[in-house]
């Protein structure tokens, strides 16, 4: 069964499936955020594990249990799926579009970090997330600041970490929820086992051998464990480019310039060059109070990179965007990124 775009519809597919005898299998079709999308298989023992122990963390963090949940999030997507479950598990019909309805408030919600960089921003969104007792935020890297920011205000955020390969987000703030296995390889690939993992790709069963091994799950990125033996994740495996003969990890350089004061929103890409095989393009979002004088131009950002990174990693040029463009679930869209680094119409 696939779930529907259609909220409504979903949570009347879900709470149908989660009553069912025998109860076929999801299909989740990713966001293909970096690639062709996949149409991960999920079973319903997968669903119900991932959301029973997200509810046992909430609760072993102080944050409640049992409340209702928001959904904000594309209900065909893993996200969106789990708060449904969660909340009809909780024994309440999710709050479909907003933030509460004549039932009450939202006591939960899921978030990517572009939909919480806008709502920080909004008096309204932020007293009510102020009022939740948790927001999970996932789907993406998380900056440190816009974490900071929203914690300041009041908002309870817990970062996540998974995929829907994982049943959504299996690793809460650097912890694994109870029963999933992480792991590292010789390359610092992430590996996630447990019985949160997805049962394969449909019809695809020669990408399904290359990424399910012996019952773990072998994603695309790439992480350390820290002194707390906590899980960082460093960013995908191929999110490092050649550029001159140099690796650039791209997620460091995109950190280092968020923290520019002028810039809202910032991504980095490689794009293919005859000079230096791949460039690295820094995509942003300026302040839009600032003039369009004001805002830094490439020397500036290249000056501002070197002062903490090699100077070899700073990007050879800047493009700068209204927004930055996303797919449907709200993640950024890095094809249409790269796109737009490479001089092209984006869609």
């Amino acid at each position: 069964m696939r779930p529907s775009d259609d909220p409504g519809t979903a949570v009347a597919q879900l709470e149908a499936w989660l009553a069912a005898d025998e109860a076929p299998r999801l299909l989740i079709e990713t966001s293909g955020s970096t690639g062709s999308p996949k149409r991960v298989v999920l079973t319903r023992e997968a669903v119900l594990a991932s959301a029973h122990a997200s509810a046992r963390r909430l609760r072993d963090l102080g944050a409640g249990e049992g409340g209702r949940w928001a959904l904000v999030l594309p209900s065909s997507y893993v996200a969106g799926v789990q708060v449904i479950v969660r909340s009809l598990l909780a024994g309440h019909a999710p709050v479909l579009g907003g933030w509460a309805d004549e039932r009450g408030a939202a006591a939960y919600t899921s978030l990517v970090p572009t939909q919480l960089h806008r709502m920080v921003s909004s008096p309204d969104d932020v007293a009510a997330l102020a009022a939740m007792d948790a927001v999970l935020l996932g789907g993406g890297p998380i900056d440190p600041d816009l974490r900071r920011r929203a914690e300041a205000l009041g908002i309870r955020v817990v970062a996540t970490y998974g995929a829907s390969e994982t049943a959504g987000g299996c690793v809460y703030d650097g912890v694994p929820l109870d029963g999933v296995g992480v792991g590292l390889g010789a390359d610092g690939r992430i590996r996630l086992g447990g019985p949160v993992v997805f049962a394969g790709y449909e019809g695809d069963p020669e990408l399904t051998a290359r990424t399910f091994a012996d019952g773990w799950y072998l994603t695309s990125d790439a992480g350390r464990l820290d002194e707390d033996g906590r899980l960082v994740v460093l960013g995908r495996v191929d999110d490092v480019v050649v550029s001159g003969g140099v690796n650039v990890p791209l997620p460091a350089v995109a950190r280092r310039l968020r923290a520019h004061p002028a810039l809202e929103q910032v991504e980095v890409v490689g794009v293919p060059d005859e000079e230096w095989g791949q460039a690295v393009v820094a995509c942003y979002v300026g302040d839009p109070d600032l003039a369009l004088g004001l805002l830094p131009d490439l020397a500036a950002l290249r000056d501002w990179v070197a002062d903490e990174l090699p100077r070899a990693w700073a990007p050879r040029r800047v493009v700068r965007l209204d927004d930055l463009p996303l797919l449907a679930n709200g993640k950024v869209d890095r094809q249409a990124l790269v796109a737009a680094a490479s001089g092209q119409d984006v869609a």
